[in-house]
């Protein structure tokens, strides 16, 4: 066991400024993920700043629509009425993803900053880049069935776990944050970052900042009623997913106002595309067009082996999501 302080924070300004003067420090709120990964030895932190005090834990309506707390928990949140109501392609997601214990203990903000569940990033025997940046990626070339297809790089092929940052990348939220210097929103599909040449960054937030919010804006309630979660996976629970997709439509009659398509399980990050997304705009809900935005969202696609079933996994998954939502099948 590495040896760590804790302490509790009793303002996000004063925890954001422990975490500033300390690079080997980390916060913890549900600690789901860092606990496993301190168990393991892949984060080995000196000082641990718990968040849980913190009273960030509502869910509540705004003017642009509902706010979810960074502490509030999956749980609540995926059974909050108004989630259920307005925004159950979240609530799907959710429920989607770890066990019924897991999702009473993990924070909506920590879900956010989840870390790759690729088995060279855990298994400290072998090289790994986004665990020891210069080291190598055992992934490319050994087993990785589980590992990304799109927006990959020489230096990582690992994919983000997340279920529920898959729906919130289709609703377009935003995270708000906090650091000892101040406040900023970032929008979702700046948050997490692709591997490139740095796969130990996660996403594009100051070591100090803390996120404090989450914000679901009005105009996805417009895809409360066509909507579906598609998760496959090795096993029915559980388990994470090889390919998921958060399909979303706004529907006049048979035609397609708007849609939005959103993959887990294929990349670093929540994989979005718009200008795929755009093929459908005015269009009707048939197999021919879902499978050009497939063909779009899959475009570049690259395998690397043991993960190369992917590529026409994920295409056959795009065009079922969308056809169920289509006819209003969650």
């Amino acid at each position: 066991m590495n040896s760590f302080s804790y302490t509790r924070a009793q303002a996000v300004e004063t925890a954001a400024r422990e975490v500033s003067t300390n690079h080997t420090a980390k916060f913890i709120a549900g600690g789901t993920n860092l606990l496993d990964l301190m168990k393991e030895n892949v984060e080995r932190p000196t000082r641990l700043v718990d968040l849980t005090r913190l009273p960030l834990n509502q869910i509540e309506d705004t003017d642009k629509g509902l706010r979810l707390g960074a502490l509030a928990t999956n749980a609540n949140t995926a059974y909050d009425e108004r989630v259920e109501e307005r925004y159950p392609l979240l609530s799907k997601a959710i429920l989607a993803g770890a066990s019924a214990q897991l999702r009473n203990m993990a924070t909506d903000g920590g879900n956010l900053f989840q870390r790759t569940r690729c088995y060279y990033f855990y298994d400290l025997a072998t090289p790994c880049n986004k665990r020891e940046p210069g080291s190598g990626c055992s992934a490319i070339t050994g087993y990785n069935r589980v590992c990304g297809i799109l927006g990959t790089s020489e230096s990582c092929i690992a994919t983000h776990p997340s279920d529920m940052c898959v729906a919130l990348a289709a609703l377009k939220a935003t995270v708000n944050v906090t650091s000892a210097t101040g406040e900023r929103t970032v929008e979702f599909a700046d948050f997490h970052r692709l591997p490139g040449n740095e796969p130990e960054r996660d996403n594009n937030l100051k070591p100090d900042e803390i996120v404090t919010s989450i914000d679901l804006p009005a105009d996805g309630e417009r895809f409360a009623k066509n909507f579906t979660y598609l998760k496959l996976r090795d096993r029915a629970s559980y388990a994470f997913a090889l390919v998921s997709v958060a399909a979303a439509l706004d529907m006049d009659g048979d035609t397609i106002k708007e849609a939005r398509v959103a993959l887990g399980g294929v990349a670093h990050k929540p994989w979005r595309k718009p200008e795929a997304e755009d093929l459908l705009k005015g269009q009707a809900a048939t197999k021919v067009n879902f499978e050009r935005v497939a063909a779009s969202l899959l475009e570049g696609a690259k395998g690397y082996g043991s993960n190369t079933f992917k590529i026409e996994l994920a295409k056959r998954a795009i065009v079922r999501a969308l056809t169920m939502a289509a006819n209003g099948q969650h």
